[in-house]
């Protein structure tokens, strides 16, 4: 899986994954993390989602990572908002009030562009990249976040009947990537209803990850 299957996806306008509303997961659990208002939240491969205008009406500032440029611009179209634009090195940022968005690959974010954050929601971002990719998106993520609290959402499903994204990431998973630099707790693990792409059982599962 390459940068052109993606672009292929928000070309073609196949983006199954786009929610019409807020995650659920999101709504209901992003208290357990401890971000004071007007905390700035990094959202990695954030796409258009609507978790992101949730997160600006209740006062945080947001950042996100995303590779396709028709994502970023339908979300600021969404939004109502004219971006600012500027060129950081490989990365184009997206920016208004309270928002900004790299556009380009995530391994080329750095630390010093991303800027300080308070915390990361991946509710899209591990899920979407095959095996060979997680362990070093892990990597790369605590390395240009300082290690900050995190609320992550996995599935879990039989891996061999259908090809991701969204991939399945086991527990066990997690806990290889995280579990030397956070305290890990299963929020909850429930079927998704109707199961994945309408037929596939799935279990989606809530995160919390933070600093001992």
């Amino acid at each position: 899986m390459d940068a052109n299957f993606w672009h292929q996806r928000w070309e073609q306008n196949n983006t199954f994954w786009h929610q019409n509303e807020a995650n659920p997961r999101l709504t209901a659990n992003f208290s357990r993390l401890s971000v004071a208002k007007d905390g700035r939240v990094f959202l990695p491969l954030c796409g258009k989602t609507l978790d992101i205008p949730w997160l600006l009406s209740r006062n945080y500032r947001v950042a996100g990572a995303e590779l396709s440029k028709i994502a970023i611009e339908q979300l600021f179209t969404e939004l109502g908002l004219k971006p600012k634009m500027a060129r950081l090195g490989k990365l184009d940022l997206y920016s208004a009030e309270n928002l900004d968005i790299f556009v380009g690959d995530i391994f080329d974010l750095s630390a010093k562009t991303l800027g300080p954050v308070e915390a990361i929601y991946d509710r899209a971002a591990l899920v979407a990249l095959p095996p060979a990719m997680r362990e070093r998106y892990a990597a790369h993520l605590m390395d240009i976040t300082g290690k900050t609290q995190q609320l992550l959402i996995t599935f879990e499903y039989d891996q061999s009947v259908m090809d991701g994204p969204p991939f399945s990431v086991s527990g066990d998973e997690v806990k290889r990537h995280y579990g030397k630099s956070y305290n890990l707790t299963l929020i909850e693990s429930k079927d998704v209803p109707g199961g994945l792409r309408g037929h596939i059982p799935a279990k989606e599962s809530v995160w919390v990850l933070k600093n001992g």
